[in-house]
């Protein structure tokens, strides 16, 4: 199989659950048999960082050594996309020794242009248009503590231009759920990943709104993330007035469904985007979902590889 997963809708719904059946089968026998099969033996990931990263590299490194496989841990200082060295070539020569690529960036593009000459399967660790790897790991969460996603609404607070946003509001669509995103007007979500979602969504299944409490009305997942991504330092003082009344308070939450949960893909920063007494509270599942980058990029992987269950 030659499939990049460059956005999550390189993906269609059925093989997003594919993935996602294969992440939760290795779970288990991880945890039943305190390892896995060695479905990766042989197999070798290149991984390109222009951003740090702790959930994104530990997942993938371990991911691949409990499948078998092995990881190589590449920084900027070592490689230089498109500094030091041509994307083009780097993606060449990496694809024809490696299985397959993973690439952590600050441009959309930087990903994509990987893609275009790689002879081996491209993954978008992250980037400033998406984050799909984080969002197979929200899926598989959801699914565990919700089972079937069909039907249930998902709403994003806080703010909208971001990767996690559009990754999230594309699998809902995908998917049959419903996705809610309130923002200030500044930060709203990107207009033609909103009209994308909206080709793919049932009527009316995404919402924009800058109105917290409207958003997350009936929700059945409440979600946020950090209001100063990487890339937005010099912004911090500007994007904190902007987004305190998007806070995440334990009075929104009562605004969800009794049973919601609440969704962080951290890096989080208690008493911004969220009250202590949320994300440490009984309806977080901030570190399930944490946990789950492990089992959601083994099975991404493992699909990508064309392993069999």
């Amino acid at each position: 199989m030659d499939t990049h997963f460059i956005s999550i809708t390189d993906l269609n719904p059925l093989q997003i659950r594919s993935v996602l059946d294969l992440s939760e089968e290795l779970k288990r026998e991880l945890s039943a048999d305190g390892a896995n099969r060695e479905l990766l033996k042989g197999r070798t990931m290149l991984m390109f960082f222009e951003k740090p990263s702790l959930r994104t590299r530990i997942s993938f490194e371990i991911g691949m050594t409990q499948l078998g496989g092995h990881a190589i841990y590449l920084t900027p200082a070592d490689v230089g996309l498109g500094s030091r060295e041509r994307i083009s070539d780097v993606a060449r020569v990496s694809s024809s020794m490696a299985d397959i690529l993973m690439a952590r960036v600050f441009k959309h593009e930087v990903v994509t242009e990987l893609a275009a000459h790689s002879a081996a399967p491209v993954i978008n660790g992250l980037s400033d248009l998406e984050h799909p790897c984080q969002i197979l790991a929200d899926l598989l969460t959801i699914r565990e503590k919700k089972g079937d996603l069909s039907g249930l609404k998902l709403s994003f607070v806080g703010d909208g231009e971001n990767n996690v946003t559009h990754s999230l509001c594309l699998a809902s669509a995908m998917l049959g759920m419903r996705f809610a995103c309130a923002s200030p007007h500044n930060l709203t979500m990107n207009k033609e990943i909103v009209k994308k979602a909206r080709s793919l969504a049932c009527a009316d299944a995404i919402m924009e709104t800058h109105d917290p409490v409207e958003a997350v009305a009936d929700a059945d997942i409440v979600y946020t993330d950090t209001w100063v991504s990487m890339g937005d330092e010099k912004e911090r003082t500007t994007r904190e007035q902007l987004l305190r009344p998007y806070q995440v308070t334990k009075s929104l939450m009562k605004k969800a469904k009794p049973e919601a949960i609440f969704m962080h893909d951290m890096p989080a920063y208690r008493g911004l985007e969220v009250e202590v007494e949320v994300i440490d509270g009984i309806q977080s599942v901030v570190f399930e979902q944490a946990e789950n980058r492990l089992h959601a990029q083994k099975g991404l992987v493992g699909y990508l590889l064309g392993c069999k269950r």
